[in-house]
């Protein structure tokens, strides 16, 4: 199981570096919708916490 992961976790770097190096563009637009949803989810974890304070 675990030399299972070990290599899932290699295969997915070759990938992800194969894509940066084939279309940086791309690869730029993909980081910059993830980090806008993990901000987003951010902002939606804040003002539930804030209603739930007032």
């Amino acid at each position: 199981m675990a030399q299972t992961k070990k290599i899932a976790g290699y295969v997915l770097v070759v990938f992800v570096l194969y894509t940066i190096i084939t279309s940086p563009e791309r690869s730029a637009d993909l980081v910059q919708i993830g980090f806008e949803g993990i901000s987003s989810a951010a902002q939606g974890v804040g003002r539930f916490m804030t209603s739930l304070i007032n």
